[in-house]
């Protein structure tokens, strides 16, 4: 008998985040971990009329025999048929179940960089279709050993972490989120009058303008769990500093202890207790590396831990996240890039000012 809960995150995938329609083809992306779920959504996707073109079925010692025996030919090498598909599918629907959280830790992050950079050109089409309305897409998790593991929990506390934070657990987990999203809404609505943010508080004192930016809702369509607001900043208006308490994450690699300076929107000074070579290294993936494409509070405080994956910890109620690198179209961000790599800082003694007024305290909106 299938989990009540996993029927209830398939369905929720498939009818609330990418709401799939009739004749719409979708790609499935998951492992073999991932099985349960999967069969759940293939099961939602045609009773809802829809098609699953691709279903593509990996592991993770397949990415690290691929990226630690190809030449650089291959690593710059991108398919026409990858081109095509990301320019043409209606959905796509992602599924986070590693059966190992760092298969490539022991790569060379030169040859990270160069596939990076490879398949720039597909990040653009992605994004740019996604911000038309042309593509949609989700990425959501299913609790696996490793996550589990990574995370600090048994297999058991960790399904209940997962099906919590994704509200698969409640009776109705699709109106859950459309009143999630609600209330998101009005916090974004008033972001969107905003001209200039401070933030202020232990590790923190980062100035930004974000006036004739679009500050999104992310209320579960794009991620699953949602659980915040995000936007770009001007790209040339960060100044100050920050430190991030949490890991910051990449592909895997963690790197502690990580302090960013800016000046004039770029990172001029970038250290890090564990892991400065690699900070550096991604630094250098491309002009773009050195901006903030992404800034966003977390906003979904049913995730109160920090679980090293980011598809929760950028969520976890009482922070911030910025991303270095590319920026999403919709928000009216510029900066390109091939990387997007999302930090995490605590907010829950700091604050926040817009436009010199106090609207945000401890961890929370006070608006």
């Amino acid at each position: 008998m299938v989990d009540p809960r996993i029927s209830n995150l398939a369905r929720l995938i498939v009818n609330y985040c990418v709401y799939l329609r009739k004749g719409e083809e979708v790609v499935i992306n998951a492992t073999v971990e991932s099985i349960p779920l999967v069969r759940e959504i293939v099961r939602y996707t045609v009773e809802a009329g829809a098609y699953p073109v691709f279903i593509n079925i990996g592991d993770e010692s397949i990415t690290e025999a691929f990226y630690k025996y190809a030449p650089q030919e291959v690593l710059s090498h991108v398919s026409i048929l990858e081109k095509e598909i990301v320019s043409r599918v209606n959905a796509q629907i992602s599924i986070l179940s590693p059966s190992h959280t760092k298969p490539l830790i022991g790569i060379d992050p030169e040859k990270l960089k160069v596939r990076s950079q490879a398949r720039r050109e597909l990040n653009k089409i992605y994004l740019e279709r996604s911000a038309k309305g042309e593509l949609k897409w989700v990425v959501a998790p299913y609790p696996t050993r490793a996550l589990a593991q990574e995370a600090g929990m048994s297999i058991s506390e960790y399904e209940d972490f997962v099906y919590h934070a994704t509200y698969a657990d409640s009776a109705d987990p699709v109106s859950m989120w459309s009143e999630i999203g609600k209330r998101q809404q009005r916090i974004a609505e008033f972001l969107n009058k905003a001209r200039e943010i401070r933030y202020v508080g232990p590790g923190i004192d980062l100035y930004l303008r974000v006036d004739g930016r679009t500050w999104i809702n992310d209320d579960g369509h794009y991620n699953m769990p949602g659980g915040e607001v995000f936007s770009a900043p001007v790209e040339d208006s960060v100044e100050g500093y920050v430190e991030f308490e949490y890991p910051a994450i990449w592909r895997g690699v963690e790197v502690e202890g990580v302090k960013l300076v800016f000046r004039k929107g770029e990172v001029v000074e970038a250290t890090a207790r564990r892991g400065e070579a690699f900070l550096k290294k991604m630094l250098e993936t491309d002009e773009g590396a050195r901006k903030v494409g992404e800034i966003a509070f977390g906003l979904n405080y049913n995730i109160t831990r920090f679980t090293k994956e980011i598809l929760f910890d950028e969520k976890i109620g009482g922070t911030i996240h910025l991303a270095l690198g590319s920026a999403y179209p919709e928000t009216g961000g510029k900066n390109v890039s091939a990387i997007h790599w999302d930090m995490i800082k605590d907010m829950r003694n700091a604050k926040v000012y817009v436009d010199n007024e106090l609207i945000y305290e401890n961890g929370r909106f006070i608006i």
